[in-house]
């Protein structure tokens, strides 16, 4: 199968900060991205239908058999089979919005919304789970850990071998090669733990299901780790985290809260930063979408911060409910600051004025070296487009 994951056009602008750098289907939910997930279930690799200035660093790949897949959906073997069983000229749909369609040629982009009309229309009986907004991928994302978890070969699962470190339900907990886990608490009681590739969970750490720790990442003497979270590939965690995803590459290694909250790649916060993620009055929390450019009612009275990639935070900072930061912000000082900082950002609660792309441009560069990760020029010239855009 070639598979061709596109961005529907309203859910990426509603994921914004998060798809100002990938595409929706690069979005890490439970274990794995979105991508991973169709490559995974299909045994197939993929490629992406996405904006222009992404397409050259995700590009698509046409077969003249395409299984066009909308890339905010959340594989299961339901939806795989009936995906799977479309002919060519078909498109599936659920209550409006387009799933897949299988099609001998890749349209443009910008014809993403009308293309499929044209073709024989089949409505899916099934659920479905799909991203909309961007507080979903927190929303979502215990129940997507579980989903990933029961796809693992627990054969080939590690020992943990320290004797000081106290495990509840070891059956329930996944350990790859290269895990160190040193006296710690691991209760997968309420929902499976993984551990994954070179992974360290440090001395003191209390880690609760469901959870993830993606390859290479630690979580640091001391850490409070509360279910339903994710910590993406090359993370180092601290404090208290609960209920949050960290796609990847970033840190929050100190002390402070984190609720109900996204980290994109490459961002950092500093000691003692702290999100709230409930109103005093317990009312739901508003949160900017980039669709209306406005406040919306999230539904939700838990949401704290989504941040996009490469955005920084000083020590002591203290984020409102629904605070939603652009990509490249630097943010610092006494004080809440707003609930929405744009991308490219330079400031606090004070104001701010917009950061000199050169200078966001070196800081990112010199924090992927630390990695071993060269800033390409996709990378230059994706962070380019989103400068010009930003306010």
């Amino acid at each position: 199968m070639n598979i061709v994951l596109f961005d529907e056009p309203k859910i990426k602008t509603s994921l914004l900060p998060f798809t100002f750098t990938r595409p929706v289907a690069e979005i890490r939910v439970g274990i794995f991205t979105i991508a991973d997930k169709w490559r995974r279930i299909a045994n197939s690799q993929v490629s992406f239908l996405t904006d222009e200035y992404l397409s050259k660093k995700f590009a698509s790949k046409n077969s003249g058999d395409n299984y066009i897949i909308n890339g905010a959906l959340l594989p299961d073997e339901k939806i795989f089979q009936a995906i799977a069983k479309l002919e060519k000229g078909e498109a599936l749909v659920k209550e409006g919005l387009l799933l897949a369609v299988r099609a001998d040629f890749l349209p443009f982009y910008e014809e993403i919304d009308s293309f499929f009309t044209e073709y024989s229309i089949e409505e899916y009986g099934g659920n479905i789970v799909c991203l909309k907004h961007h507080w979903d991928i927190f929303a979502l994302n215990g129940a997507a850990i579980k989903a990933d978890f029961a796809t693992l070969d627990m054969q080939k699962s590690k020992e943990i071998i320290d004797p000081h470190t106290i495990i509840y339900r070891k059956e329930n907990i996944y350990v790859e090669d290269g895990a160190d886990v040193k006296a710690a608490i691991l209760n997968a009681e309420s929902g499976p733990i993984y551990i994954g590739k070179n992974a360290q969970i440090q001395e003191g750490a209390i880690v609760r299901g469901p959870f993830a720790l993606c390859e290479g990442s630690v979580v640091n003497m001391g850490s409070k780790m509360r279910g339903d979270t994710t910590i993406g590939p090359y993370s180092k965690v601290g404090g208290e985290i609960n209920n949050s995803v960290i796609f990847g590459y970033s840190n929050k290694s100190h002390d402070g809260f984190m609720g109900n909250s996204v980290l994109g790649e490459w961002c950092n916060l500093g000691a003692d930063t702290n999100t709230s993620n409930l109103k005093n009055n317990y009312s739901n929390v508003k949160v900017w979408d980039y669709f209306t450019s406005n406040f919306i009612d999230s539904n939700r009275q838990f949401c704290g911060l989504m941040m996009g990639d490469h955005s920084k935070a000083g020590i002591n900072t203290m984020f409102n409910t629904g605070t939603v930061v652009g990509v490249h912000a630097n943010i610092f000082g006494g004080g809440f600051p707003p609930k929405f900082i744009p991308s490219y950002s330079w400031g606090g609660s004070d104001g701010f004025d917009k950061y000199d792309f050169d200078k966001a441009l070196q800081v990112a560069s010199k924090v992927m070296e630390r990695r071993n990760v060269v800033l390409e020029n996709e990378d230059y010239a994706i962070f380019k487009h989103i400068f010009a855009m930003a306010i």
